[in-house]
């Protein structure tokens, strides 16, 4: 074998090593991120129980407006100006985003 090529063959089992060193890390680094993932997995299983079943989030609702109607009220003020709040930055997101 030439020279040349043992030198490429050493430089290629030099980067796997160095690629297997990396994957180790990566993976060590990214176990660090597997509670706030679940935690997001959940959210999403839930908001699409939510979604299914919108009876139950209605009459959650309906209990607290009866039980306590000032609560009620102060927190769907609050939500409603979340909610419209969440709108105009969605709807100034894509307007940045088609300018560019």
């Amino acid at each position: 074998m030439n020279p040349k090529a043992l030198a490429l063959q050493r430089r290629q089992q030099v980067l796997l090593m160095r690629s297997a060193e990396l994957r180790l890390a990566l993976a060590a680094d990214a176990r660090v991120l597997e509670v706030p993932l679940d935690w997001a997995d959940q959210a999403l299983v839930a908001g699409r129980w939510l979604r299914a079943n919108p009876q139950w989030p209605m009459a959650a609702a309906l209990v607290l407006a009866l039980w306590r109607p000032r609560r009620a009220l102060r927190w769907g003020g609050r939500l409603w100006s979340g909610w419209r709040l969440w709108q105009r930055a969605r709807h100034w997101l894509a307007r940045m985003t088609t300018k560019a």
